[in-house]
């Protein structure tokens, strides 16, 4: 009959042999993770940036052609105004009629209706 041999000592005989195969396999997954990690971080802040400068062309192509635009209408109205009307009056006219009635409160003694400009 073979002799027996209690599980703690199996367990004290096997646990430092695991541990100097373990710690280096674990380590090594362990770096591994943390440089994937990285490198998602990287890649994400780097296609964060590139949505940011999309945005800021759109937006620029945005106000090019707002700006286009008002030239063009501001041309339009020049070329539209009566010829014995003035440029500042033709201004003057164009502001009046983009600006609609507007209602302020009054801070008056006793006065606290509104008042129409």
């Amino acid at each position: 009959m073979p002799p027996v041999v209690p599980p703690f000592l199996v367990g004290l005989i096997v646990a430092p042999l695991a541990k100097r195969l373990l710690k280096p396999l674990v380590r090594g997954v362990v770096k591994t993770s943390v440089g994937i990690v990285m490198e998602v971080k990287k890649a994400a802040h780097e296609a964060g940036e590139n949505i940011h400068d999309l945005a800021a062309e759109v937006a620029a192509d945005m106000v090019a052609a707002q700006v286009a635009s008002d030239e063009h209408h501001h041309r339009a109205a020049e070329s539209a105004r009566p010829n014995g009307e003035k440029e500042d009056e033709a201004v003057q006219r164009a502001e009046h009629e983009a600006r609609g009635p507007r209602i302020r409160a009054t801070a008056g003694a006793g006065a606290g209706a509104a008042k129409t400009n």
